[in-house]
This record gives structure tokens, C-alpha cells and sequence, in this order.
């Protein structure tokens, strides 16, 4: 339970009922919880509060959560967050949007408080395993993992988590060519279901941001890291 209370997470929905569910079960796992109920107040209350979790919802007055993910992410403090969607929005164009924006996760409701709260400590979990990950130097390009920046020449600047986690994968198992649903598995993990297309979205925001040069496509078959 300590452990848990230096996590602070921020929902983000314009249902009280929810509000109070999520929150509820947060407080008793242990972690530090604000809530909002709607997209602007999510935003201003991130800038504060600065959370590591943000669960968002869609579809909410004033401003959709698509909108607010953006804003969020938009937030220097805020590009490492973990966001997860938690939507009645089931529609694929509603997902491509949500990852479009800077989301890692997507899951759709009605929710399972057990099962959202493992899902969530194992979330944790994960992070604090992989924070001691040492840099990955190709050429001029330098991804660090230890501060989650990433430097071109003397440029350096950051990536949106899930963007950064592909980036840092790839090329650590440089010139290996993986598949849509290899990157998934191992970026998103087995128990999150997202669709193919969430890796091309993040591979071509990726690709904006460092250059073309380095992932190529293997038609037909993914993606891989060039080293030369």
C-alpha cells in the first residue's frame, strides 16, 4: 500500500457515478487520486497535480477527451504519463483517434474495477522495472531511457511515451524486422487490446520527429530499425 501512495493518478469523466467508482478504488489501493468532470478542468488540474496515470473518458462536455489527451500531452511535465482511455466509444475510428492524440491505452466500458486496478498496479510494476534500461547509441542518434529523451546530433527533445517505447525497442534489435502484432505485444503487451493500425500511427509520428532514415517498411511484413 506505501508504495502505491507516491503514485498520483488523474481521472478524468463527466459521470459522477464513475467518478466516485474510480476513485473509490484507487484511494483504497493506496494511490493519490484528483478527479475532474470534464476535458478543461482535466487539463488545468494536470498542470498542478501532474499525474502518472491519467484515465479519460470521450465523450464529455465542453471538451472531448480526444482534445484533452492532446492538450495533456501538449504539457512538458505531462509527455512521460501514461494515458488510458475508458470509453462506451467502441468504433475504430474512435481508437485510431485516441492513439492519434498520444494515448497508450484504450479500454472500453463498462469498467471492471478488479480487473482495472491489476491492470494498473501491473502497470506500475512495469515501470519500475525498466527505469534502470541504459542508453541506445546509433550514429548520431542517442535514445535514453534513464530520462525518456531523445538526441539528434545536439538536438535533444522528448517523445510521447508509447512513440519513445517503440523507438527505444526497435533499436535496441537493430536490422530485425518485426511484425504489426510483434510490436504490439511488446510495446502494448498481450492484455491490451489495440488495433494493427495503432503501430503505423505511432511509427509515422515517430518518423516525423527524427527523421525518415531510420525505420524502414518491410512490405508485407512490419517494421525495422536501420543501423548503417
Amino acid at each position: 500500500m506505501g508504495a502505491k501512495q507516491n503514485h498520483r493518478v488523474l481521472v478524468v469523466d463527466d459521470d459522477p457515478d464513475i467518478l466516485e467508482l474510480l476513485k473509490y478504488n484507487l484511494v483504497k489501493e493506496g494511490y493519490e487520486v484528483k478527479v475532474a468532470e470534464d476535458g478543461k478542468k482535466g487539463v488545468q488540474i494536470a498542470k498542478t497535480f501532474q499525474p502518472e496515470l491519467v484515465l479519460l473518458d470521450i465523450m464529455m462536455p465542453h471538451q472531448d477527451g480526444v482534445e484533452t489527451c492532446r492538450q495533456i500531452r501538449e504539457l512538458p511535465e505531462m509527455v512521460n504519463a501514461h494515458i488510458t482511455f475508458l470509453t462506451a466509444r467502441a468504433e475504430e475510428y474512435s481508437e485510431v483517434a485516441a492513439f492519434d492524440a498520444g494515448a497508450d491505452d484504450y479500454i472500453t466500458k463498462p469498467i471492471k474495477p478488479r480487473a482495472l486496478m491489476s491492470r494498473i498496479s501491473a502497470h506500475f510494476r512495469k515501470e519500475k522495472k525498466g527505469k534502470s534500461t541504459p542508453k541506445v547509441t546509433v550514429g548520431d542518434l542517442t535514445i535514453d531511457k534513464t530520462s525518456y529523451t531523445v538526441t539528434i546530433l545536439d538536438n535533444q527533445f522528448t517523445l510521447p511515451k508509447k512513440e519513445f517505447e517503440l523507438l527505444y525497442f526497435l533499436a535496441q534489435n537493430p536490422n530485425k524486422v518485426f511484425s504489426r502484432d510483434d510490436l504490439l505485444q511488446n510495446i502494448w503487451g498481450t492484455d491490451v487490446y489495440v488495433l494493427a493500425r495503432t503501430v503505423d500511427v505511432h511509427i509515422r509520428k515517430v518518423r516525423e520527429k527524427i527523421g525518415d532514415g531510420y525505420i524502414t517498411t518491410v512490405k508485407g511484413v512490419g517494421y525495422k530499425f536501420e543501423s548503417n
